[in-house]
Protein backbone atom coordinates (compact mmCIF):
# COMPACT_ATOMS: atom_id res chain seq x y z
CA UNK A 1 0.00 0.00 0.00
CA UNK A 2 1.45 3.36 -1.05
CA UNK A 3 0.29 6.34 1.03
CA UNK A 4 -1.65 8.99 -0.86
CA UNK A 5 -1.56 11.79 1.72
CA UNK A 6 2.02 11.73 3.01
CA UNK A 7 3.72 13.63 4.46
CA UNK A 8 0.87 14.32 6.87
CA UNK A 9 2.70 16.20 9.59
CA UNK A 10 2.25 13.30 11.98
CA UNK A 11 5.37 11.68 13.50
CA UNK A 12 6.51 8.53 11.73
CA UNK A 13 6.98 5.14 13.39
CA UNK A 14 8.60 2.17 11.68
CA UNK A 15 7.85 -1.33 12.94
CA UNK A 16 9.79 -4.30 11.58
CA UNK A 17 7.78 -7.51 11.71
CA UNK A 18 4.35 -5.89 11.99
CA UNK A 19 2.18 -7.95 9.66
CA UNK A 20 0.78 -10.09 12.46
CA UNK A 21 0.95 -10.93 16.14
CA UNK A 22 2.76 -8.66 18.56
CA UNK A 23 4.22 -6.48 15.81
CA UNK A 24 0.75 -5.67 14.50
CA UNK A 25 -0.39 -4.75 18.02
CA UNK A 26 2.65 -2.50 18.53
CA UNK A 27 1.95 -0.76 15.21
CA UNK A 28 -1.71 -0.34 16.15
CA UNK A 29 -0.75 1.25 19.47
CA UNK A 30 1.64 3.67 17.78
CA UNK A 31 -1.03 4.58 15.23
CA UNK A 32 -3.53 5.31 17.98
CA UNK A 33 -0.98 7.63 19.57
CA UNK A 34 -0.80 9.75 16.45
CA UNK A 35 1.96 8.18 14.36
CA UNK A 36 1.92 7.38 10.68
CA UNK A 37 3.25 3.89 10.12
CA UNK A 38 5.78 2.04 8.01
CA UNK A 39 5.54 -1.72 8.46
CA UNK A 40 7.39 -4.62 6.90
CA UNK A 41 7.47 -8.40 6.84
CA UNK A 42 8.48 -11.14 4.43
CA UNK A 43 4.92 -11.94 3.32
CA UNK A 44 3.06 -9.54 1.03
CA UNK A 45 -0.41 -10.95 1.65
CA UNK A 46 -0.15 -10.70 5.41
CA UNK A 47 1.13 -7.14 5.03
CA UNK A 48 -1.90 -6.21 2.96
CA UNK A 49 -4.23 -7.68 5.57
CA UNK A 50 -2.36 -5.84 8.34
CA UNK A 51 -2.54 -2.52 6.49
CA UNK A 52 -6.29 -2.94 5.97
CA UNK A 53 -6.74 -3.75 9.65
CA UNK A 54 -4.67 -0.76 10.74
CA UNK A 55 -6.52 1.74 8.54
CA UNK A 56 -9.85 0.35 9.75
CA UNK A 57 -8.90 0.57 13.43
CA UNK A 58 -6.98 3.87 13.36
CA UNK A 59 -8.86 6.57 11.43
CA UNK A 60 -6.62 8.95 9.51
CA UNK A 61 -3.46 6.89 9.78
CA UNK A 62 -1.16 6.54 6.78
CA UNK A 63 0.35 3.07 6.38
CA UNK A 64 3.30 2.29 4.14
CA UNK A 65 4.09 -1.38 3.62
CA UNK A 66 7.12 -3.10 2.17
CA UNK A 67 8.15 -6.70 1.77
CA UNK A 68 11.47 -6.88 3.58
CA UNK A 69 13.64 -9.60 5.09
CA UNK A 70 15.23 -8.04 8.18
CA UNK A 71 18.20 -10.39 7.79
CA UNK A 72 19.05 -8.61 4.52
CA UNK A 73 20.93 -5.39 5.23
CA UNK A 74 20.25 -3.89 1.80
CA UNK A 75 16.51 -4.53 2.04
CA UNK A 76 16.32 -2.92 5.48
CA UNK A 77 18.26 0.12 4.29
CA UNK A 78 15.93 0.47 1.30
CA UNK A 79 12.89 0.22 3.57
CA UNK A 80 14.17 3.02 5.82
CA UNK A 81 15.08 5.22 2.84
CA UNK A 82 11.65 4.72 1.24
CA UNK A 83 9.91 5.45 4.53
CA UNK A 84 11.72 8.75 5.02
CA UNK A 85 11.20 9.74 1.38
CA UNK A 86 7.45 9.10 1.44
CA UNK A 87 6.38 9.64 5.05
CA UNK A 88 9.08 11.80 6.61
CA UNK A 89 11.80 11.34 9.22
CA UNK A 90 11.49 8.20 11.31
CA UNK A 91 10.99 9.27 14.91
CA UNK A 92 10.38 5.79 16.33
CA UNK A 93 11.74 2.44 15.11
CA UNK A 94 10.90 -0.84 16.83
CA UNK A 95 12.15 -4.27 15.81
CA UNK A 96 9.61 -6.98 16.65
CA UNK A 97 10.30 -9.61 13.97
CA UNK A 98 11.01 -13.03 15.39
CA UNK A 99 10.69 -16.76 14.98
CA UNK A 100 10.08 -19.46 17.59
CA UNK A 101 11.68 -22.90 17.30
CA UNK A 102 10.90 -25.44 19.99
CA UNK A 103 12.90 -28.64 20.31
CA UNK A 104 15.57 -30.46 22.36
CA UNK A 105 19.31 -30.07 22.02
CA UNK A 106 19.63 -33.59 20.56
CA UNK A 107 17.61 -32.55 17.49
CA UNK A 108 19.00 -29.04 17.11
CA UNK A 109 21.01 -28.36 13.96
CA UNK A 110 23.21 -25.54 12.66
CA UNK A 111 20.43 -24.18 10.48
CA UNK A 112 18.20 -23.66 13.53
CA UNK A 113 20.78 -21.31 15.03
CA UNK A 114 21.37 -19.65 11.67
CA UNK A 115 17.66 -18.92 11.14
CA UNK A 116 17.17 -17.56 14.65
CA UNK A 117 20.26 -15.35 14.55
CA UNK A 118 19.42 -14.02 11.07
CA UNK A 119 16.01 -12.72 12.15
CA UNK A 120 16.44 -11.86 15.83
CA UNK A 121 20.04 -10.62 15.95
CA UNK A 122 21.02 -9.53 12.45
CA UNK A 123 17.54 -8.01 12.08
CA UNK A 124 17.99 -5.52 14.96
CA UNK A 125 21.59 -4.89 13.91
CA UNK A 126 20.54 -4.08 10.34
CA UNK A 127 17.72 -1.82 11.49
CA UNK A 128 19.95 0.03 13.95
CA UNK A 129 22.60 0.64 11.28
CA UNK A 130 19.97 1.96 8.87
CA UNK A 131 17.95 4.21 11.16
CA UNK A 132 20.04 5.35 14.14
CA UNK A 133 22.59 7.45 12.18
CA UNK A 134 19.66 9.41 10.72
CA UNK A 135 18.24 9.91 14.20
CA UNK A 136 21.54 11.05 15.72
CA UNK A 137 22.05 13.51 12.88
CA UNK A 138 18.68 15.07 13.76
CA UNK A 139 19.38 14.86 17.50
CA UNK A 140 16.25 12.92 18.38
CA UNK A 141 14.80 9.45 18.02
CA UNK A 142 13.48 6.40 19.78
CA UNK A 143 14.77 2.89 18.99
CA UNK A 144 13.49 -0.31 20.58
CA UNK A 145 14.03 -4.04 20.21
CA UNK A 146 11.62 -6.67 21.47
CA UNK A 147 13.92 -9.25 23.03
CA UNK A 148 12.57 -11.81 25.52
CA UNK A 149 13.01 -13.20 28.97
CA UNK A 150 14.72 -15.88 26.88
CA UNK A 151 17.46 -13.28 26.37
CA UNK A 152 17.99 -13.05 30.12
CA UNK A 153 17.46 -16.70 31.09
CA UNK A 154 17.97 -19.57 28.66
CA UNK A 155 15.12 -22.06 29.14
CA UNK A 156 15.21 -25.66 27.90
CA UNK A 157 13.93 -26.49 24.40
CA UNK A 158 14.47 -22.93 23.12
CA UNK A 159 18.25 -22.81 22.69
CA UNK A 160 18.60 -21.16 19.23
CA UNK A 161 15.91 -18.65 20.20
CA UNK A 162 17.71 -17.74 23.42
CA UNK A 163 21.11 -17.46 21.73
CA UNK A 164 19.68 -14.89 19.31
CA UNK A 165 17.77 -13.04 22.03
CA UNK A 166 20.83 -12.85 24.30
CA UNK A 167 22.63 -11.16 21.42
CA UNK A 168 19.74 -8.73 20.90
CA UNK A 169 19.82 -7.82 24.59
CA UNK A 170 23.56 -7.12 24.38
CA UNK A 171 23.08 -5.03 21.25
CA UNK A 172 20.31 -2.84 22.65
CA UNK A 173 21.84 -2.38 26.09
CA UNK A 174 25.12 -1.44 24.44
CA UNK A 175 23.37 1.02 22.14
CA UNK A 176 21.70 2.63 25.15
CA UNK A 177 25.15 3.38 26.58
CA UNK A 178 26.64 4.45 23.24
CA UNK A 179 23.80 6.88 22.50
CA UNK A 180 23.81 8.67 25.85
CA UNK A 181 23.67 12.42 25.33
CA UNK A 182 22.75 12.25 21.64
CA UNK A 183 19.01 12.73 22.03
CA UNK A 184 18.45 9.19 20.74
CA UNK A 185 17.51 6.36 23.07
CA UNK A 186 17.54 2.57 22.76
CA UNK A 187 15.11 0.44 24.76
CA UNK A 188 15.61 -3.25 25.53
CA UNK A 189 12.08 -4.66 25.69
CA UNK A 190 11.88 -7.87 27.73
CA UNK A 191 8.50 -9.64 27.69
CA UNK A 192 7.63 -13.12 28.84
CA UNK A 193 5.15 -15.37 27.05
CA UNK A 194 2.31 -13.43 25.44
CA UNK A 195 -1.02 -14.53 24.02
CA UNK A 196 -0.65 -13.66 20.34
CA UNK A 197 -1.54 -16.99 18.73
CA UNK A 198 2.13 -17.53 17.93
CA UNK A 199 1.95 -21.21 18.92
CA UNK A 200 0.51 -21.98 15.48
CA UNK A 201 3.31 -20.04 13.74
CA UNK A 202 6.11 -21.59 15.80
CA UNK A 203 8.23 -24.49 14.52
CA UNK A 204 8.66 -27.76 16.40
CA UNK A 205 11.19 -30.58 16.09
CA UNK A 206 12.39 -33.59 18.04
CA UNK A 207 8.92 -35.20 18.48
CA UNK A 208 6.99 -32.19 17.25
CA UNK A 209 3.63 -33.34 18.61
CA UNK A 210 4.84 -33.59 22.20
CA UNK A 211 6.75 -30.30 21.99
CA UNK A 212 3.59 -28.57 20.74
CA UNK A 213 1.56 -30.20 23.53
CA UNK A 214 3.45 -28.31 26.27
CA UNK A 215 4.38 -25.09 24.46
CA UNK A 216 0.99 -24.17 23.00
CA UNK A 217 -0.87 -24.20 26.36
CA UNK A 218 2.01 -22.33 28.04
CA UNK A 219 1.68 -19.58 25.41
CA UNK A 220 -2.10 -19.41 25.88
CA UNK A 221 -2.98 -19.83 29.56
CA UNK A 222 -3.46 -16.60 31.58
CA UNK A 223 -1.21 -17.52 34.52
CA UNK A 224 1.70 -18.28 32.21
CA UNK A 225 1.19 -15.77 29.41
CA UNK A 226 0.29 -12.08 29.25
CA UNK A 227 -2.44 -10.36 27.26
CA UNK A 228 -0.58 -9.14 24.17
CA UNK A 229 -2.56 -5.92 23.72
CA UNK A 230 -1.63 -4.81 27.23
CA UNK A 231 1.97 -5.86 26.60
CA UNK A 232 2.13 -3.82 23.38
CA UNK A 233 0.87 -0.74 25.20
CA UNK A 234 3.58 -1.08 27.86
CA UNK A 235 6.23 -1.56 25.19
CA UNK A 236 5.23 1.61 23.38
CA UNK A 237 5.12 3.50 26.70
CA UNK A 238 8.70 2.47 27.44
CA UNK A 239 10.11 3.24 24.00
CA UNK A 240 8.45 6.66 23.74
CA UNK A 241 9.67 7.50 27.26
CA UNK A 242 13.23 6.53 26.27
CA UNK A 243 13.62 3.95 29.03
CA UNK A 244 16.78 1.86 28.68
CA UNK A 245 15.03 -1.38 29.69
CA UNK A 246 11.41 -2.47 29.98
CA UNK A 247 10.55 -5.68 31.84
CA UNK A 248 7.04 -6.06 30.51
CA UNK A 249 5.37 -8.86 32.44
CA UNK A 250 5.43 -9.82 36.12
CA UNK A 251 6.99 -13.13 35.08
CA UNK A 252 9.83 -11.41 33.21
CA UNK A 253 10.41 -9.04 36.14
CA UNK A 254 10.57 -11.87 38.67
CA UNK A 255 12.66 -14.22 36.53
CA UNK A 256 15.18 -11.52 35.61
CA UNK A 257 15.65 -10.48 39.21
CA UNK A 258 15.93 -14.02 40.55
CA UNK A 259 18.50 -14.88 37.90
CA UNK A 260 20.49 -11.76 38.76
CA UNK A 261 20.51 -12.57 42.46
CA UNK A 262 20.93 -16.33 42.24
CA UNK A 263 22.15 -17.40 38.79
CA UNK A 264 23.28 -20.87 39.85
CA UNK A 265 19.92 -21.63 41.46
CA UNK A 266 18.15 -20.40 38.32
CA UNK A 267 20.23 -22.61 36.04
CA UNK A 268 19.60 -25.64 38.22
CA UNK A 269 15.88 -24.90 38.11
CA UNK A 270 16.02 -24.72 34.30
CA UNK A 271 17.82 -28.06 34.26
CA UNK A 272 15.17 -29.61 36.47
CA UNK A 273 12.42 -28.29 34.22
CA UNK A 274 14.20 -29.72 31.20
CA UNK A 275 14.06 -33.20 32.69
CA UNK A 276 10.28 -33.11 32.55
CA UNK A 277 9.96 -31.80 29.01
CA UNK A 278 9.76 -34.16 26.01
CA UNK A 279 12.90 -35.11 24.12
CA UNK A 280 13.40 -36.68 20.71
CA UNK A 281 16.11 -36.61 18.09
CA UNK A 282 14.23 -35.97 14.85
CA UNK A 283 15.46 -32.78 13.12
CA UNK A 284 12.26 -32.58 11.04
CA UNK A 285 10.78 -29.11 11.50
CA UNK A 286 6.99 -29.12 11.76
CA UNK A 287 4.90 -25.91 11.64
CA UNK A 288 2.59 -25.35 14.60
CA UNK A 289 -0.64 -25.85 12.70
CA UNK A 290 0.63 -29.18 11.39
CA UNK A 291 1.89 -30.24 14.81
CA UNK A 292 -1.54 -29.50 16.27
CA UNK A 293 -3.19 -31.56 13.55
CA UNK A 294 -0.83 -34.48 14.16
CA UNK A 295 -1.41 -34.30 17.90
CA UNK A 296 -5.21 -34.19 17.56
CA UNK A 297 -5.74 -33.53 21.26
CA UNK A 298 -9.04 -31.99 22.37
CA UNK A 299 -7.51 -31.21 25.75
CA UNK A 300 -4.64 -29.22 24.24
CA UNK A 301 -7.01 -27.48 21.83
CA UNK A 302 -9.16 -26.43 24.78
CA UNK A 303 -6.13 -25.15 26.70
CA UNK A 304 -5.11 -22.99 23.72
CA UNK A 305 -8.54 -21.36 23.31
CA UNK A 306 -7.39 -17.92 24.47
CA UNK A 307 -4.29 -18.07 22.31
CA UNK A 308 -6.35 -19.04 19.27
CA UNK A 309 -8.73 -16.15 19.87
CA UNK A 310 -5.79 -13.75 20.10
CA UNK A 311 -4.39 -15.16 16.88
CA UNK A 312 -7.59 -14.43 15.00
CA UNK A 313 -7.47 -10.82 16.18
CA UNK A 314 -3.82 -10.34 15.24
CA UNK A 315 -3.68 -11.89 11.77
CA UNK A 316 -1.95 -15.06 13.02
CA UNK A 317 -4.97 -17.07 11.84
CA UNK A 318 -6.28 -15.13 8.83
Amino acid sequence: MVPTNAPSGRPVALVAGASRGLGLLVATELGRRGHDLAICSRDEQSLERAAAQLTAQVPGVTVLTQVCDVANQAQVATFVERTEAQLGSVEVAIHVAGIIQVGPWQATRHEHFEQAIDVMLWGPINLSLAVIPRMTQRGHGRFGVVTSIGGKISPPRLLPYSVAKYGAVGLTEGLSAELAGTGVTATTIVPGLMRTGSHTQASFFGDARRQYAWFAPAASLPLLSMDATRAASRMVDAVLAGKPIALISPLSQMASRVHGLAPEVTLRAMGLAGRFLPRGDSPEVVPGEQARSRLGSRVVNTLTTLGDRAGRRTNEHP
